[in-house]
């Protein structure tokens, strides 16, 4: 009964993709996935860029996250600032991120402005410019960005720590928006590289979903797109991060109210078989104030201010994190316990029916949720394809969650799980110190 509603939800919020998603490439080697709406007259475009922090290397790190900024500082055609002008004229807005593996770029606009769309982002794909003043200018604007969302904050400084702690050998060891140092020094052609590898149209997939017809989007995109010419993408990252062999440590000492705990365990990357069951268990640990995790921690025992993890999207092998924050006068190190003891209870209590199936209505509410709209259905289409091998995989992700067994979770608990896979990251608070005391200088009354 409960697979039947769960099959009804499906089909209620397009899951069952009444018009499925066509794909097709360009000359170029450029893909195109496209999936019609015409439920509202608006259309999702998004570029999935296969380059992020992975493809850099100690000197060049952060030169990834720069595009994304440089990607809306002029074009041949469309100059500075112009990109965000004529969008929002249009009345479209958009949005941009980075990440290890991918730079993604994010426009939402009516269906009128399609062929806008096509030729700004055809024009900063193809001709992108590179003037110093710019260049320098943005310089600064990421190295301020750096210096916010790292340097100046407790959870970015934690997190940068327990990365590069984690990896000994594997690009992602490094941040993705660069060392300070890498900053202030990439070169002009250190960034001329870098984007004609990056930016490839063979190293590109555009993913449309909105108010447009298949026909549309084929005759825009070999007019628009296709015309751009291929480059070498980058080369294949062979450095495997090798096993770990014990836990490690590393400590944070920073001016802070509350101390933090991040705790990773490496894990197989996206494509792997175990990337759903693993997705169970985090919902079994931590999604929701009836987890394991927020009962005991927060509600039962209140060790912690909230407790959490999230496994990232990732090409290659990488991480499954935990965040604990505990609550003030609470020793760091009785929270640190209490995980490993859920922990170590899921590997050796095969979790209940009842709980099993909470988990796996909590994923199947997120997929339905962000499958309901276009831009949901844009990024998700994006990153199966480029995370999962094969954007179709989107239409039977409802049956690979179900199909997670009682035993798979338990066995991935034990798989990955252990201490001497783990990495433990804590931010100690930096004691106040005293005021110096101040020396009153005292009258001569020696003669």
């Amino acid at each position: 009964m409960r697979r039947a509603v769960v099959a009804w939800a499906a089909l209620a919020l397009g899951l069952s993709a009444a018009n499925p998603p066509a794909s097709f490439q360009l000359d170029n080697g450029m893909k195109v996935i496209f999936e019609e709406d015409h439920d509202i007259p608006n259309v999702a475009m998004y570029f999935f860029f296969r380059v992020g922090s992975r493809n850099e290397y100690p000197g060049i790190t952060g030169i990834s996250h720069f595009f994304e900024h440089m990607m809306f500082n002029g074009a041949k055609k469309y100059g500075p600032k112009q990109f965000d002008t004529e969008m929002e004229k249009a009345g479209g807005r958009n949005n941009a991120y980075t990440s290890r593996d991918v730079t993604v770029y994010q426009d939402w606009f009516p269906s009128s402005a399609l062929k806008l769309m096509f030729d700004m982002e055809s024009d900063r794909i193809r001709d992108l410019q590179f003037d110093p003043g710019i260049i320098q200018s943005e310089r600064g604007v990421v190295a301020s960005e750096r210096q916010t969302s790292v340097d100046n904050s407790n959870f970015g400084l934690l997190y940068e720590h327990l990365n590069a702690t984690s990896f000994m050998a594997h690009p992602y060891s490094w941040p993705v928006v660069g060392w300070a140092s890498d900053i202030q020094s990439w070169t002009m052609e250190d960034l001329k590289r870098h984007f004609h590898m990056g930016y490839a149209p063979n190293n590109c997939t555009v993913v449309i979903a909105g108010d447009v017809t298949l026909d549309q989007v084929r005759a825009l995109a070999r007019e628009y797109l296709e015309p751009i010419a291929r480059h070498d993408p980058p080369p294949p990252v062979r450095t495997v991060e090798p096993l770990q062999r014990g836990e490690r440590r590393v400590v944070v000492n920073k001016p802070a109210q509350l101390p933090l705990i991040m705790v990773s365990y490496h894990i197989e990357n996206t494509r792997s078989p175990d990337d759903v069951p693993l997705s169970v268990l985090g919902a079994v640990l931590s999604q929701g104030q009836s987890s394991r995790l927020y009962r005991r921690l927060v509600d039962e025992e209140q060790l912690a201010l909230n407790a959490g993890q999230f496994i990232g999207p990732t090409l290659d092998p990488g991480l499954w994190i935990f965040i604990l924050n505990p609550r003030a006068g609470v020793d760091p190190a009785r929270t640190e316990k209490a995980l490993y003891e859920e922990i170590e209870n899921l590997q050796q209590n095969s979790v209940s029916a009842d709980e099993l199936r909470k988990a796996k209505n909590l994923l199947l509410t997120d997929l339905f949720r962000e499958r309901k709209t276009i831009s949901g259905r844009a990024n998700l289409l994006g990153e199966y394809e480029i995370f999962k091998g094969d954007f179709r995989k989107l239409y039977t992700a409802q049956d690979d969650i179900e199909a997670v067994t009682a035993a798979d979770v338990q066995r991935v608990a034990k798989k990955y799980l252990s201490s001497t896979n783990r990495t433990v990251a804590t931010l100690i608070p930096d004691k106040p110190t005293a005021p110096a005391s101040r020396t009153v200088a005292q009258p001569d009354v020696s003669q």
